[in-house]
């Protein structure tokens, strides 16, 4: 087990965009990189600017950052990655592991699972033409396993710099467990980097995986960065004691609030983006989960920060 593991934050849709990124790793570290949520396609886009607004540099200089993109069209993914690639970054990552229905029935995400030819013909056309290097992001499958055994094999020759799998099916979207027998037999297939996704909530957890798949490269982490945000320097062995921890969840709760209130327009939003962001951090206060309903239900800013303090205050 390596005592310092290369870390990735996971990508929330709605949560991990560029304003959080720098505010979480202003109050915590142990992160060493990001994959930033996936960039929506639109054939005509409105503001086709906007799109990008997330990972241009200006707003990205505390976390090295993969942007990634989930277009299943040669010409969209071949135009968008060398856009990107125009804007600094060297390296993209396509998002084969989106399990929402809508985007997989799109035949996007992890709607692509069951159809390797797809995959591989879009590889095959679009790679001699990107300018950026390509890692993957997957799923053990969306209906069966079977189709990451399939699509795994047909990868080992492409460029990859890593391939990122989720340890779920794409029909589960984030229910039940994940399965490490099956995760297993994948390690077995791929050639390339791998990186391990999928339920790293624990030290404990994290310890035990890190002992069973050694030729693992790197860890990611999303939904258990946002109820430990102590956890990745937890893996990398830095402890603090329980005044510490209060101190700067609470300090990052305020820097994220002030932050996204400047940003977002009116109460409406700014309480429903917090919202999202409680129903992972309640976890970070053990015992106060029955509060969480407090600011779930809260309509005004007021009554939203009094639920707050009454949580914080323990």
């Amino acid at each position: 087990m390596t005592t310092n593991p290369l870390l990735y934050m996971a990508p929330l849709k709605g949560i991990t965009d560029s304003l959080f990124r720098k505010v979480f790793t202003s109050h915590f570290s142990g992160i060493d990189r990001a994959i930033a949520p996936f960039i929506n396609p639109q054939s005509k886009p409105v503001y086709p600017n906007k799109l990008i607004t997330d990972i241009l540099p200006e707003n990205n200089c505390s976390l090295a950052l993969v942007p990634q993109i989930i277009n299943s069209d040669v010409e969209g993914f071949v135009s968008l990655a060398n856009q990107i690639y125009e804007l600094g970054y060297p390296e993209i990552n396509w998002n084969l592991g989106c399990p929402v229905r809508m985007v997989a029935h799109k035949k996007r995400g992890a709607g692509l699972m069951p159809h390797p030819d797809v995959i591989t013909e879009l590889l095959d056309r679009a790679i001699p033409r990107l300018k950026p290097a390509l890692s993957i992001k997957m799923r053990l499958g969306y209906n069966d396993y079977q189709e990451s055994m399939n699509l795994l094999p047909l990868l080992k020759d492409y460029p990859l710099t890593e391939i990122i799998i989720h340890a779920r099916l794409g029909k589960q979207l984030y229910r039940g467990t994940v399965d490490l027998e099956n995760f297993s037999r994948c390690c077995s297939l791929v050639t390339h980097n791998l990186v391990y996704n999928g339920d790293i909530t624990t030290l404990a957890f994290y310890r035990e995986l890190a002992g069973r798949f050694h030729s693992v490269k790197g860890w990611m982490i999303g939904r258990g960065l946002l109820s430990n945000p102590f956890l990745a320097t937890e893996i990398k062995g830095i402890i603090y004691s329980e005044d510490e921890r209060r101190e700067k969840l609470c300090a990052f709760h305020d820097d994220l609030f002030s932050s996204l209130k400047h940003r977002l327009s009116g109460p409406g939003h700014l309480l429903g983006r917090m919202k999202q962001v409680w129903i992972y951090f309640i976890g970070a206060f053990p015992g106060q989960e029955k509060n969480l309903k407090k600011i779930t239900r809260v309509s005004s800013e007021k009554n939203y920060l009094k639920a707050v303090h009454k949580i914080m205050g323990g």
